[in-house]
């Protein structure tokens, strides 16, 4: 399940990007390609109602394996999640936000770990990277412990949304992760029936759909059943951040077929003179 239904967010996934194979494609159409990998068949994309045409032309050969999810109005990302209920037919369900890639190389997919170790736990599962203190307003946090003879898996003991430094310092401290950072969700999370439960009956109670996140219905979840995470090696790219879609193409590239043809490049543009000094005349 990839949301992509935020109004900041409809046009994110139609980026046009140079993929590691030296190949032309939508963020979109990388994003799927990423879910291949870890053996997922079906894919549904939550939308804006009236996006979905857009959005199949910009996945070519990938848009007969998706399955469109309108959300019928902004009410926040929990309820965007929820509207993926009858999709995920009481089954796990990978999830991807659709304003992120994830670069890497395919011997260390973030996406195919993740289910993997879902499997093996039969529980849900947050990828994490730690993240310096000043990116918290942009990612939800967790406070965990890590699981013995485990590398890299966490058991989580506290989810906060977007927390201030004072609230990450009090509450969400992991044990072997460096001072001034945090574990942050990476932007991917595969989830079990539970969490849609979850959802459901928050979204049911709320005076602010809006305030229902995947965060609090994860911190929820922590306390009835096991709930783990794992921290990633891979990158991740904001696309719809400042100069992300640049970065996430720089990242590619440097991945890719044409690696030494760009860093060449990048290295003249370095060693330009007139651009470096500036021109305050």
């Amino acid at each position: 399940m990839i949301t992509a239904a935020g109004p900041g967010q409809r046009s994110i996934p139609l980026q046009t990007l140079i993929a590691q194979d030296g190949t032309q494609k939508s963020v979109l159409a990388i994003l799927i390609e990423e879910v291949s990998g870890a053996g997922i068949e079906d894919v549904c994309v939550v939308t804006c109602p009236g996006d979905e045409r857009r959005y199949a032309e910009a996945t070519g050969s990938h848009a007969c394996r998706l399955q469109f999810i309108p959300q019928p109005e902004p009410r926040g990302y929990g309820h965007a999640l929820s509207c993926a209920r009858d999709f995920a037919a009481g089954e796990p369900i990978l999830h991807l936000v659709g304003d992120h890639l994830y670069i890497g190389s395919p011997a260390q997919s973030c996406a195919k770990a993740l289910v993997s170790l879902a499997a093996s736990e039969s529980c849900s599962v947050s990828a994490v990277q730690a993240t310096r203190e000043s990116l918290l307003p942009s990612f939800g946090a967790i406070g965990a412990r890590r699981v013995p003879g485990k590398a890299g898996v966490y058991t989580v003991d506290r989810v906060i949304e977007k927390p201030t430094p004072t609230e990450a310092e009090q509450k969400l401290l992991s044990p072997g992760v460096r001072a001034g950072q945090y574990l942050c969700f990476f932007g991917m999370h595969v989830l079990t029936p539970a969490v849609m439960n979850i959802l459901g009956r928050q979204l049911a109670e709320a005076s602010d759909p809006r305030s229902v996140t995947l965060s609090s219905a994860l911190d929820e979840l922590r306390r009835h059943e096991q709930y783990l995470a794992l921290e990633n090696s891979q990158r991740r790219y904001d696309i719809g951040s400042r100069y992300g879609l640049m970065l996430a193409q720089m990242a590619l590239a440097l991945r890719g077929h044409d690696r030494d043809e760009i860093l060449y490049q990048v290295l003249e543009l370095v060693a330009d003179r007139e651009l470096t000094r500036g021109e305050c005349q």
